[in-house]
């Protein structure tokens, strides 16, 4: 049995693995950074321990992250999703000290974590990839000569990259020039690594996405699919389960193909493996993840599965508690991620005090949020500030209660992605189900709304204004 878990993230993660140790009667143990003395995650655990004053530092030290856990009584530790999450050293300290990680082995990490080694093991195991480099590359000129041969654009990509980072489209040779010392220096900087591979590049994908989890016991199904095409810069902003622009045969298709990826590896705990699918409605293999996603609520709400406490389970080595055939899906379900970004001016990060925060409510609304009336959002982290989940039985209904909901919700203070969002739900071609990668940016119009302050915000700040006046 787990007792008591140290959650090694901050943020709205932090906080949605909290709630999970509560409903399991699990103790949880929050660690903050100066910056974060007054996050809600430091609230909500309940025990809570300071790591430093550097801001981004402390979550990046894994000794000292395990040894608090050692300290304070913790039998496992849950990274959540970015700083260490994908990190092998974390979960081999995690092993070697005796504490359980919420995740998969340092040997399955490492190896997915090298995109050229999972390309050779998605092979083995029957998984179509994107035609490319058997693995990194020696030089420019092997570049050259492998970009000639699988024909032009191809995609330049770090081999430890992940994020959006470390990775350049080239459409041409003297771009495939220009970039490849940039994509080097890139992933040196970002991952520590100066190795990268080439891949064809699929014009106009469809990113769809596959929740899998498996156990100790041999055991591993599928959650069904995510589409997560609605994205900037290779940063996602809308994800989508199940994707509207599946049949039922591909989605058979795309869950087997995430079954035998993960078997392949000898995958336990939540991962997800990602696909590119092309107009021609092929699927190829693109990187699995190795930890918890920030999509996963929209998996959640469509099966009713908890993928978090499912991942304490298994780390516990309890065996899945559902077969494959147990597991349905039912109506739709879309995940907003509420960023402190102003899209009207290149989505610049936005940060500063919420002076207002409503969360919205009503049937089949869901929200995850890190933030509170009088918060101030930090400048060191992911502009990520909350999550908003809606379901609904159909496609047209879910957009209908998107948009309530997005009008519902109030962030006051700093600009986000809200309005915007409210914008992509009027485009007759998400409205239909028919997107991909570039619909951002072929709808650069999207950022020509325009916002006036609710009454009751104004309200507020006559009100602040007069008291400050009167001296009150």
């Amino acid at each position: 049995m787990i007792r008591k878990i140290l959650i090694a993230n901050r943020g709205e993660i932090a906080v949605r693995i909290v709630r999970a140790c509560r409903e399991m009667g699990i103790r949880s143990v929050a660690i903050f950074t100066d910056a974060d003395r007054h996050a809600l995650h430091v609230r909500k655990a309940d025990e809570a321990y300071g790591i430093g004053p550097d801001s981004v530092a402390g979550y990046l030290n894994a000794h000292r992250i395990v040894n608090l856990a050692l300290a304070t009584g913790c039998d496992a530790l849950h990274p959540g999703y970015g700083f260490l999450s994908e990190n092998p050293e974390l979960a081999e300290i995690c092993q070697r000290r005796g504490i359980r990680f919420i995740g998969p082995s340092p040997e399955v990490i490492r190896r997915m974590g090298d995109k050229t080694e999972a390309r050779r093991a998605m092979q083995a195991a029957g998984v179509p990839v994107v035609p490319g480099s058997e693995g990194n590359l020696r030089n420019l000129d092997e570049a050259l000569a492998l970009a000639d041969e699988i024909g032009y654009p191809v995609m330049l990509k770090a081999t430890s990259g992940g994020g959006g980072r470390g990775i350049r489209r080239c459409g041409t040779p003297e771009e495939l020039r220009r970039n490849y010392d940039r994509v080097i220096s890139e992933a040196t900087k970002a991952f520590g690594s100066a190795d990268v591979f080439i891949e064809k590049c699929i014009d106009r994908p469809r990113h769809i996405e596959v929740q899998i989890l498996g156990d100790s016991h041999g055991n591993v199904i599928h959650l069904f699919e995510r589409d997560c095409s609605i994205q900037r810069r290779h940063q996602k902003l809308v994800e989508i389960a199940p994707s509207p622009q599946l049949d039922d045969a591909q989605r058979a298709l795309i869950g087997d193909y995430a079954v035998k990826a993960a078997r392949a590896v000898g995958y336990e705990n939540a991962g997800t493996v990602e696909f590119l699918m092309t107009p021609d409605d092929e699927f190829y293999f693109m990187e699995m993840n190795t930890r918890l996603q920030v999509e996963h609520p929209v998996t959640e709400v469509i099966t009713g599965v908890d993928v978090v406490q499912e991942q304490i389970r298994i780390a516990a080595g309890e065996p899945l508690r559902f077969a494959q055939s147990d597991i349905e899906r039912r109506g739709y379900a879309m995940e907003f991620r509420i960023n402190a970004e102003d899209p009207k001016n290149d989505f610049l990060p936005s940060f500063g005090r919420i002076t207002r925060y409503f969360a919205p409510g009503g049937p089949g609304v869901r929200t995850d949020a890190a933030i509170y009336t009088g918060y101030v959002i930090p400048p060191y982290y992911d502009s990520m500030c909350a999550k908003l989940t809606v379901w609904a039985l159909t496609w047209e209904e879910l957009i209908q209660r998107a948009n309530r909901a997005l009008i519902d919700i109030g962030v006051y203070g700093v600009k986000t992605t809200i309005p915007y969002y409210l914008e992509i739900l009027k485009t007759p071609d998400f409205r239909a189900g028919r997107f991909d990668t570039g619909f951002v940016e072929d709808h650069p119009e999207l950022t020509e709304y325009t916002t006036s302050r609710p009454t009751r915000e104004l309200a507020a700040v006559m009100a602040a204004a007069i008291a400050a006046h009167c001296g009150f």
